[in-house]
């Protein structure tokens, strides 16, 4: 019997503490701020108050690929499924785990009566916009924000 074969990796929801903090370090590779553990499950805690999930590509308890996403609904768009985050391991990069969790959000949005799937991405991120084109995703807008930073005492 060999014990070092790996298990296939499976799509799931991330719901416990434990899943989150295991998933830190590959969701740091896409948000290298998040650094300290308790602060980023709070996070996750608080968001989950908007509808935020953790879609993830799990295998022998690691997450190899994350997706957070919500529903939204705005006069825009109508209902969407708004795609925060998407991250694959640098190891398990042209594996097709992004285009997997982008294909089952797609399934999810449509199934629960959205009108469309969005997300945004760095205008400099060339390589996530040619996948995102690859995926049918298209450009519609360019976001402008503005760091509003703490107010002075």
């Amino acid at each position: 019997m060999n014990t070092t074969s790996k298990t296939e990796p499976v799509l799931r929801h991330l719901e416990t503490p434990e899943e989150l903090r295991a998933c830190l370090p590959l969701m740091r590779a896409l948000r290298p701020h998040l650094s300290d553990e308790a602060d980023f499950i709070q996070r996750i805690g608080r968001m989950r108050q908007e509808h935020y999930r953790l879609l993830a590509a799990v295998q022998d308890g690691a997450a190899i690929a994350l997706a957070g996403y919500r529903h939204q609904e705005n006069l825009i768009y109508g209902r969407f499924l708004y795609i925060d985050d998407l991250v694959v391991d640098e190891s398990r990069r042209g594996g097709r785990w992004g285009a997997r969790l982008i294909g089952a959000l797609d399934e999810l949005a449509r199934d629960s009566g959205c009108d469309r799937l969005v997300l945004d991405t760095g205008l400099g991120n060339a390589l996530a916009q040619r996948f995102y084109f690859r995926q049918g995703l298209l450009t519609s807008a360019i976001r402008f924000s503005k760091p509003l930073g703490a107010l002075p005492a």
